[in-house]
């Protein structure tokens, strides 16, 4: 068993936003194409990218895994050729696979590949299988208890072990998941093929043929809340595990730099000896006002049971939204500000605002300082209240430079209780559709 020195900590990336979000505290990412890969509604990288994400993450001493782990089928195997020479040309540290055509055509290559966790490793015998194969890394079925995966990884000699920490479970083994296409009758909406329409998310009602209802009524008793396994980091390093690995490729890149952060600071806090209960805390309540479901250990400590799921909302819990207000007219590079046209609320000095491309990779927040925001050339503590129909140009002086229609938003909870009542009128913010696309699944 090959001793690990420090383990990895790798973030989910759907796009050049998320990778952004996730640069400062990864020490890798993965992330798919629009092909063959189990998130085919994200806004995905496209193959040509792949030098240019390769390079991104090497100059910053980041590994770049890309996830290659649907199914594939006869008329696909040309494609998935190209894909395995694609990442090996570009350099890619590994592939992520499922399929064993995926597995033989990355040997054929020559390309490092990691065994995604929809091959449902659960014991040491099929973990000791595609070692021999010539598996770099093993990414364990999450339905393992912490016993069990430190049983196969004390006997692995030169495969590592990779484990998921955090993010959205889904209620099926290992993802491999037949209901969504069974209820949508086709394969266009299979949760195997990347396009899962997520059924276990929805509310449902039990009636048999005979008209009897059954216990489950209404609720949503298959939607399972997200893995949260931060307190427990000390544990999971004593495992001697190569990679925590955090779900989200579905979810925002503000999710993503949050998640990850937590988990970086919980990291190094472990090593340093500096891991106590109140950064757990601290921890715990800056992940909750990101999308969550409500958290879970999962099945690392026993089999889950009701409280794991989420009955009652459907989407996430949390009361914190990233609300957008505006839109970015244009960018004065040599004053270092955006000219921002606000169509919902006000903003004040102080405010912490968000910056997100829409066609551009841009993405990042900074706090709105004093004498950075002016009128008309005149400076200005707040605006006045915008809407749809009166707009207010405002000029704020930026930390990064933005691109003409990138969007502005804020991430507050001021007006979620409100809204969800239809008290619209005194809110300081009309609060729009969740930014938040919830169809995740397995990675």
């Amino acid at each position: 068993m090959r001793q690990i020195d420090k383990v990895e900590l790798l973030a989910p990336c759907r796009n050049w936003k998320s990778l952004k979000a996730a640069e400062p505290h990864a020490d890798a990412i993965y992330f798919g194409t629009h092909v063959l890969n189990l998130r085919q509604m994200a806004d995905n990288f496209e193959m040509g990218e792949l030098p240019e994400i390769a390079k991104y993450c090497h100059d910053r001493h980041m590994k770049a895994y890309l996830t290659v782990n649907s199914i594939v089928y006869d008329n696909e195997l040309d494609v998935l050729k190209g894909i395995m020479e694609s990442a090996k040309a570009a350099e890619m540290d590994a592939v992520i696979v499922h399929d064993l055509a995926s597995v033989e055509t990355a040997r054929d290559v020559g390309m490092a590949f990691h065994m995604s966790t929809q091959a449902n490793i659960s014991n040491t015998r099929a973990a000791r299988f595609y070692e021999k194969l010539g598996a770099k890394r093993l990414i364990l079925a999450r339905e393992l208890s912490l016993d069990r995966i430190k049983a196969i990884t004390r006997n692995m000699d030169t495969a590592d072990i990779e484990v998921f920490v955090h993010g959205a479970m889904c209620t099926a083994i290992s993802g491999r998941c037949y209901l969504s296409l069974e209820c949508m009758g086709t394969d266009a909406s299979s949760g195997n093929r990347g396009t899962c329409a997520q059924p276990c998310r929805r509310r449902w009602r039990v009636i048999d043929e005979e008209n009897n209802e059954m216990l489950y009524t209404g609720d949503m008793f298959l939607s399972s809340k997200d893995l949260c396994m931060i307190e427990h980091v000390p544990k999971l390093i004593e495992v001697n595990i190569a990679s925590f690995k955090i779900e989200g490729r579905m979810r925002d890149p503000f999710y993503v730099e949050t998640v990850t952060r937590c988990y970086k600071e919980a990291i190094t806090s472990h090593y340093e000896g500096t891991f106590t209960r109140e950064k757990v805390h601290g921890w715990l309540a800056d992940m909750g006002k990101v999308f969550n479901r409500g958290f879970t250990t999962g099945f690392y400590f026993g089999r889950p049971t009701d409280v794991d799921v989420e009955h009652h909302v459907r989407g996430s819990v949390s009361h914190h939204r990233q609300i957008e207000i505006g839109t970015v007219n244009d960018y004065l590079s040599k004053s270092e500000a955006a000219k921002i046209i606000l169509t919902n609320g006000r903003l004040r000095i102080g405010d912490e605002i968000f910056f997100i491309g829409q066609g551009s990779k841009t993405y990042f927040h900074m706090k709105i300082e004093a004498g950075n925001m002016r009128i008309q050339g005149k400076e200005v503590t707040e605006t006045p209240v915008a809407d749809a129909k009166n707009h207010v140009l405002v000029s704020i002086k930026t930390t990064q430079p933005v691109k003409k229609n990138d969007h502005v938003s804020v991430f507050t909870d001021e007006t979620y209780d409100n809204f969800r009542r239809g008290k619209k009128g005194k809110d300081r913010y009309q609060r729009r559709a969740d930014t938040e696309d919830g169809r995740e699944g397995c990675e």
